[in-house]
């Protein structure tokens, strides 16, 4: 990481102290006595000497340089808001950027520490996902001693739904929007199920970015570019017809018969929070969309390609992306290691042993020091 271009004086430091606590322009210049013209004045000073193109490129370089105190509040937090007793969630805030053909990608940020950037998969809610018992454990590891920036894929969430691209090249150069908005340089990203091939194919084309990568539940080839029996594909086909069918319906009926196979050891109230989940964060016919386009991935040649220390870990009983495609993950990356986990769920729960031993992988291989 560069020092700034020019050392920032004692006002621009106290400034960007503040940007850091969340507080607005117009709060910093109500603290400072100042007026707005002059702390915006003071903010493109600091932009420029930092490099950056906006706030929140400018929190994160500062902390990343060192520049404000990373114990202090986490970043963007309002420090003019009452704290809560005992918060529901970690505090986020919600950000946009326009994607490569100018699709609206929203992403959020949320805890305190050194950057981590999880790839966007598939039924995610920003503002919902927080309060689920399908995501929010998921959500509590990764902010625990991190500061997570995830995001919504086109098509979900409040990202842009109505588009016209979801291919998969279009959700790898969303992931870059994402990161060149955040202003990062280095930092390591963690996918789930359809993002990995995502951040295969992330890690393989930004070497110098990623220093650690992380997949759970993955798989390097699509379902139509598996050796499938006659019987594996008309499954399948089934299955998309039911998506088609029942997604958006009152009754979850349609929903339930895909929300089991990713959780077939799920409690009820995590399989009706999934079920609601698929509902509520995107359409039946983006839901339709996006399916089919997994089944196309192909990133054997990518895989090939990663150079970051990468963890794979992979649920030994998963009906929904077999183990054997996890294997076949790791055993394509160079010097990945490789955890099975005692799971028959597709995610793996906040309940079941498996999470113990996947959060303490997890964070462990964070630990390490970059060789």
């Amino acid at each position: 990481m560069e020092a700034p271009r020019e050392p920032l004086t004692e006002r621009e430091l106290g400034i960007l102290a503040r940007m850091a606590n969340g507080l607005s322009d117009q709060q910093i210049a109500g603290e400072l006595f100042l007026s707005l013209n002059t702390v915006k004045w003071h903010n493109r000073h600091i932009y420029a000497k930092l490099g950056v193109r906006n706030r929140l490129q400018a929190v994160v370089q500062a902390r990343q340089l060192g520049l404000v105190d990373t114990d202090a509040a986490p970043p963007f937090r309002s420090q003019r808001q009452p704290p809560a007793a005992s918060p529901p969630y970690p505090e986020q805030r919600v950000y946009f950027t326009r994607s490569f053909d100018g699709t609206r990608i929203a992403f959020g940020v949320a805890g305190a520490g050194p950057p981590l950037v999880k790839a966007a998969n598939y039924m995610s809610h920003l503002e919902r996902d927080w309060s689920s018992p399908v995501w929010r454990h998921w959500l509590d590891e990764l902010t625990r001693g991190y500061t997570l920036i995830h995001s919504d894929e086109r098509g979900c969430g409040l990202s842009d739904r109505e588009v016209a691209d979801v291919s998969f090249e279009a959700w790898v150069r969303d992931l870059e929007a994402v990161v060149d908005a955040v202003g990062l340089s280095r930092f390591p990203l963690f996918a789930m199920s359809q993002a990995c091939p995502v951040a295969v194919a992330y890690a393989a084309r930004h070497p110098e970015r990623v220093s650690r990568l992380i997949l759970h539940g993955g798989y390097a080839r699509g379902w139509l570019k598996r050796d499938l029996t006659e019987e594996q594909r008309d499954e399948e086909n089934l299955m998309i017809e039911l998506m088609r069918i029942g997604w958006g319906r009152e009754n979850p009926a349609f929903r339930q018969v895909f929300a089991m196979q990713l959780f077939p050891e799920a409690t009820t109230e995590e399989l009706r929070a999934l079920e609601t989940q698929m509902r509520l964060s995107l359409p039946p016919e983006n839901a339709v969309r996006l399916e089919r386009e997994m089944h196309l991935v192909d990133v054997v040649g990518l895989a090939r390609q990663v150079t970051a220390p990468t963890l794979i870990l992979h649920s030994r009983a998963d009906a929904a992306v077999p183990f054997q495609e996890g294997r076949l993950l790791a055993s394509l990356i160079r010097g990945a290691q490789f955890v099975a986990l005692e799971s028959k769920n597709h995610l793996v729960t906040g309940q079941e042993p498996a999470w113990v031993r996947l959060t303490e992988a997890m964070h462990r291989f964070l630990s390490q020091a970059d060789r």
